[in-house]
C-alpha cells in the first residue's frame, strides 16, 4: 500500500522538475536568441573600455579560440541573466501553494524586488562603476605602456563587477528577511553593526579584482543598502 505522504513527496519532486526543464528552455531559448548578436553584445559591453582607449590601442585576443570563445560566454551569461524573470516566476509557482495568504502578500514583493534589485545592481556597475574604474586605470598607466586589454580578461573583469554588484544589491532584501522571520531583531543587528560593516569590506574584497577602487564602490553601497533594509525592517510580532 503507498504512503500518501511518499506519494506526495515524488509529486512535488516530478513538479519542480518540470518547472527546471521549463527553466532551461526558456535559457535555452533566450541564448539561441543572443547567439546571432554575441559580437553585438561583446561590443556593448566592452564599450566603457573602447570608448576611453588612447588612439592607436585596441582591446586583443592572446588566445585562438578567444575570439569566439569570450562572445560565448558572454551570450550564456546573458541567456541567464534575461531568462531570470522567468525563473523566479517558476519559483513562485513552485512555492506558493505550500504558502498561506498572508505569506503570498509578503513573498511575492521580495521575489520581485530581488529581481529588480540585481538588475539595478548590474545596471549600476556597467554604467557608473566600469567607467570611472577603467577611466582610473588608463590614465594611470605610464607614457611607455601602450594599453591593449585582452578581450577574456576583460570579460572575466566586467563579468565579476556584475555579480558582485547584483549580488550586493541584495543586502536590502536579505535584511528584511533576517529580521522579519524572527531569525534575530534590529536591536541585535544594530549592536553588531561595525562588524558587518567590517564585513562588507572583507567581503568586497573577495568578490571584486584585487584594486581599492573596484572593493570601495562595492562595500559602500553594501553599507548603504544595508541601512536601508535595516529602516525598512519590523520586528516579528510575538
Amino acid at each position: 500500500m503507498n504512503n500518501p505522504n511518499e506519494m506526495s513527496y515524488i509529486e512535488h519532486l516530478k513538479e519542480l522538475r518540470s518547472r527546471l526543464l521549463r527553466v532551461f528552455v526558456v535559457a535555452g531559448i533566450f541564448l539561441i536568441c543572443c547567439l546571432p548578436f554575441a559580437n553585438e553584445i561583446y561590443f556593448l559591453i566592452s564599450s566603457p573600455l573602447t570608448a576611453i582607449l588612447p588612439e592607436n590601442s585596441t582591446m586583443i585576443a592572446t588566445e585562438v579560440t578567444s575570439p569566439f570563445i569570450a562572445p560565448l560566454r558572454l551570450a550564456i551569461y546573458s541567456a541567464l541573466i534575461l531568462s531570470m524573470p522567468y525563473s523566479l516566476f517558476e519559483l513562485w509557482g513552485f512555492i506558493a501553494p505550500g504558502l498561506y495568504k498572508s505569506e503570498k502578500t509578503f513573498v511575492l514583493p521580495l521575489l520581485i524586488s530581488s529581481g529588480v534589485l540585481f538588475y539595478a545592481g548590474v545596471a549600476f556597475a556597467f554604467f557608473v562603476v566600469s567607467p570611472i574604474i577603467l577611466n582610473f586605470f588608463i590614465a594611470a598607466a605610464p607614457d611607455s605602456i601602450q594599453v591593449m586589454t585582452d578581450i577574456n580578461k576583460y570579460l572575466d573583469f566586467v563579468l565579476k563587477l556584475f555579480f558582485a554588484f547584483g549580488l550586493a544589491f541584495e543586502i536590502p532584501v536579505a535584511t528584511f528577511l533576517i529580521i522579519s522571520t524572527g531569525i534575530t531583531n534590529k536591536k541585535t543587528i544594530k549592536k553588531i553593526r561595525p562588524y558587518l560593516i567590517i564585513g562588507f569590506f572583507v567581503l568586497a574584497m573577495l568578490l571584486t579584482p584585487p584594486d581599492i577602487f573596484s572593493q570601495l564602490f562595492l562595500a559602500i553601497p553594501m553599507w548603504l543598502l544595508f541601512e536601508i533594509g535595516l529602516l525598512i525592517s519590523r520586528d516579528k510580532k510575538n
